[in-house]
């Protein structure tokens, strides 16, 4: 059985420009399907606005779906009453948010901060409690002194490792990361993400690693889940790409992102990215794709299964071909 599994999630906001008696619809997640085992990790990788915060909203209960079920071993988690479910997802599912500045509350201590899901949901006696959080702060590599601080007199990367200890503190078997470094300078970034991968796998635990960073999340990550306007485009394993990825999209995110070695020759893209709230009709990446023709504005492409590398494409590109290759097509299309 799997730990967690998405099937033909929808997620549509209504927006606030669509004039007095008409009000346009985001289509924030579109026909999500994903699944995720215990120990594994998948890295959510596409450009800002195409859905991967709404997708890490979903997988940890904060966001109900429009249509379609999420399911945490095996039982739909809206069709629970909402207490079973705030004890299930509470108790099982941690969250590291983006920035921790605004994630922790300012006004309580940091040993507040981390006692505060265990009083929520009544582990242990008081004693139990307080050593628990003297284990938290042992487990991210902070002096058990920081329990008596504010989260303000910390610098950022402490206060990132208190959001991560809070997120652990019920023992979850699942971790969601909504990009944990994108507020941290560059110095502490490596110290953070070297972490979550000790944590990881010293806890056993499954991760969702999102970020933009698609360099990092192939480091972090199992699979590569690469996102587009809302649609997984692509769910591919962390080793194959990006020479192997097969969608025209992933390829031009791997091909734009600056190498210690090589030089950067990214994959042109023609145009800026639709609207989410009249996404094109078809594949939502024709309009900026190199290889779009008719039967991509005809049907959005079914899900192509290559010994469990997922895409959905009507002309996928050719598995070990190059940057130039693929840049000469784009160049020699009229």
């Amino acid at each position: 059985m799997s730990l967690l599994e998405l099937d033909g999630v929808h997620v549509v906001h209504r927006a606030r420009s669509g004039g007095l008696f008409t009000r346009d619809r985001v289509h924030a997640l579109t026909a999500a399907d994903l699944t995720l085992s215990a120990g594994e990790t998948a890295g959510v990788v596409g450009e800002s606005g195409c859905g991967k915060s709404t997708l890490a909203k979903v997988l940890v209960g904060l966001q109900r779906p429009t249509s379609g079920t999420v399911s945490f071993k095996g039982e739909d988690l809206w069709s629970m009453k909402e207490s079973r479910r705030r004890a299930v997802i509470g108790s099982s599912v941690g969250m590291i948010f983006q920035d921790p500045s605004t994630a922790l509350n300012r006004r309580l201590s940091v040993g507040q901060v981390l006692r505060d899901p265990l009083n929520v949901h009544r582990r242990g006696t008081p004693g139990q409690r307080d050593e628990r959080v003297r284990e938290l702060l042992d487990l991210v590599g902070l002096p058990r002194s920081a329990a008596g601080r504010l989260p303000g007199q910390l610098s950022g990367g402490q206060r990132q490792r208190v959001a991560i200890a809070r997120a652990l503190a019920l023992e979850p078997e699942l971790l969601i990361a909504d990009e944990p470094t994108s507020a941290l300078d560059v110095s502490v970034r490596a110290q953070i993400l070297n972490l979550l991968l000790d944590l990881k796998d010293r806890l056993g635990l499954a991760l969702v690693f999102v970020s933009h960073d698609i360099q990092t999340v192939r480091r972090m990550s199992d699979r590569v889940i690469t996102m587009y306007l809302g649609r997984i485009v692509e769910d591919t394993p962390a080793h194959a790409v990006p020479m192997n990825a097969r969608h025209p999209y992933t390829r031009a995110l791997f091909s734009a992102t600056p190498g210690l070695i090589s030089p950067i020759t990214p994959i042109p893209l023609v145009g800026s990215v639709p609207s989410a709230t009249r996404p094109p009709s078809g594949c939502p990446f024709r309009t900026r794709c190199w290889k779009a023709d008719d039967a991509c504005a005809a049907s959005m492409p079914a899900v192509q299964n290559t010994t469990g590398h997922l895409f959905r494409c009507h002309h996928p590109v050719p598995a070990g071909a190059t940057d130039l290759e693929l840049i000469s097509q784009v160049q020699e299309r009229p």
